[in-house]
C-alpha cells in the first residue's frame, strides 16, 4: 500500500513515516497542502494521511480538492481539535476518518491499515480471473482454493496486474503503484517481486513477461 503523509510538524511526519515503513508500507512525506496537491494529482496513492492546519492549502481545502476532482483515495485527517464539531465538520468534508493529536501510533498505524484495504472506488472488492481470486478488503488471494502467502509487495503487485484486466503493464507503472517516490528508478525490485509472485502462484504460468512492455496477467 502507498501512503501520503502531508503535516507541517517535520519530526512528527518523520517519526510517523518512518513506523509505517517498518510495517511494509511505501509512504511519500510532504510539510504543506499544496505540496500535498502535486503528488495526488500526479501518483495514486491508498490513503492520504492529512493534517487539518498546514500552510499553502489546510488539511480541509485538500480534502475538498480531492473530492472535487474524484480522486479515490481514502482520506485520514489530523488535527489538534477534538470538540465533537470540528470532526463533523471534518467527516463533512468527505474524509473517510478523523484522528485527534496527540495520537498513539499504533492507533494511526491501525486506521491507516483499515483504509487501505477499503478497495478505491469503483474497484470490485473481490477480483476473480483465471483460477485466481483476490480478496482486496481481507488482503488475501487464494489460486485454485489454495491461500498464497504473499508479501504486501507481492500483493501490491498482484492487485495491480489483475486490475489492468489483460492489459500490459509495464515496470514503471508497477513501481509507481507499489513502491515510494523514493524508490530508485533502476532498481530491480519490480523483477524480483513478479519472480517471487510467480513462485507462490506456481503452474501453469499466469503472469507473463512482454519482452521491453511489462507484464500481463491471463492464462
Amino acid at each position: 500500500m502507498r501512503i501520503l503523509l502531508a503535516d507541517d510538524e517535520r519530526l512528527l511526519a518523520d517519526t510517523v513515516a518512518a513506523g509505517l515503513r517498518r510495517l511494509a508500507m511505501a509512504v511519500d512525506v510532504c510539510h504543506d497542502g499544496a505540496a500535498a496537491m502535486e503528488r495526488l494529482a500526479v501518483n495514486r496513492y491508498d490513503v492520504a494521511v492529512l493534517d487539518r492546519d498546514m500552510p499553502e492549502a489546510t488539511g480541509d481545502e485538500v480534502c475538498r480538492w480531492m473530492v472535487d476532482r474524484g480522486i479515490g483515495t481514502r482520506i485520514l485527517i489530523l488535527t489538534a481539535a477534538s470538540g465533537i464539531r470540528d470532526r463533523v465538520d471534518g467527516l463533512g468534508l468527505g474524509a473517510d476518518d478523523y484522528l485527534t493529536k496527540p495520537f498513539a501510533f499504533a492507533e494511526l498505524a491501525a486506521r491507516v491499515q483499515a483504509l487501505a484495504r477499503r478497495p478505491p472506488v469503483g474497484t470490485p472488492p473481490v477480483i476473480d480471473r483465471d483460477g485466481v481470486v483476490l480478496d482486496v478488503p481481507r488482503h488475501q488471494a487464494f489460486r485454485d482454493g489454495r491461500l498464497l502467502e504473499l508479501t504486501p509487495k507481492e500483493f501490491a503487485v498482484l492487485t495491480v496486474l489483475m486490475q489492468s484486466a489483460g492489459a500490459v503493464v509495464g515496470a514503471e507503472e508497477l513501481l509507481e503503484k507499489a513502491w515510494d517516490e523514493h524508490t530508485d528508478p533502476f532498481t530491480n525490485a519490480v523483477r524480483v517481486a513478479v519472480m517471487t509472485l510467480r513462485r507462490k502462484l506456481g503452474d501453469p504460468p499466469i503472469v507473463h513477461t512482454v519482452p521491453r512492455v511489462g507484464y500481463r496477467f491471463g492464462s
